[in-house]
């Protein structure tokens, strides 16, 4: 599986491509502020045709270009719907002070959006996913998990759910320190520790890592969610 990323714009979110191999079909993951050159610059280095793109969530700083990336490949956007409104409205999801300053953006839907759902497995680009709903951070945050093979582990697109030595923050419309330990829990440390941590922000980590490490998971167990399997 290729894997290819940048930090998007001033927020330096992560912006992800991920396809079977070079010269195959790809997804794009939170095409951010400014996002479209950079995506541009990776489909044409690994010969990648774009046919979706995935939101972990609506925050602006993930969801900045998904109108101008979608209508250029003419592909569709899936986000949670608990989110959907943040497409149109990215002020609703900051403070008071942020919306001063955002909120004369204007920001619009793609013209093709698809709903997730906890549990859903969807297959694009040859690849397949499986979407966690993990609120707490936002109503509708997702996470996006590949499954393990015999060459990789899982793959797991955790947005602004898990870092590498933090969590997402909790104090934003929208968010809830008790929900997103509760996602933690049933999501992240779930999985096996070999799994692969690819944030919204900052490097990539393993969940082993983060289980010994991390201090936001230090008095959490495991919970099994009911969609682990494939």
């Amino acid at each position: 599986m290729l894997v290819a990323g940048f930090p998007a714009g001033s927020f330096a979110a992560n912006c992800y491509l991920v396809a079977p191999a070079a010269g195959e079909e790809c997804v794009i993951i939170d095409p951010g502020q400014d996002a479209a050159e950079g995506i541009d610059e990776l489909v044409r280095e690994h010969r990648l045709k774009p046919v979706a793109v995935l939101l972990t969530h609506g925050h602006l700083d993930h969801v900045w270009s998904v109108a101008p990336v979608c209508g250029a490949r003419d592909v569709p956007a899936y986000i949670h719907p608990d989110d959907r409104d943040l497409l149109t409205d990215p002020a609703k999801g900051f403070g008071v002070a942020a919306q001063q300053l955002f909120g004369g953006l204007t920001l619009s839907e793609p013209d093709d959006v698809k709903e997730l759902s906890d549990g859903a497995v969807i297959d694009l680009a040859g690849l397949r996913f499986t979407v966690d709903h993990a609120p707490g951070h936002t109503p509708g945050s997702v996470t996006f998990r590949t499954p393990a093979t015999r060459e990789l582990p899982d793959v797991v697109f955790t947005g602004d759910l898990l870092f590498a030595g933090s969590i997402g923050r909790t104090d934003l419309p929208g968010g809830s320190y008790e929900e997103i330990l509760k996602s933690l829990s049933r999501v992240c440390l779930s999985l096996p520790d070999e799994a692969a941590v690819l944030p919204g922000h900052g490097e990539q980590t393993t969940i082993g890592r983060e289980r010994a490490t991390n201090p936001f998971l230090a008095d959490l167990a495991p919970t099994d969610g009911p969609n682990k399997g494939f």
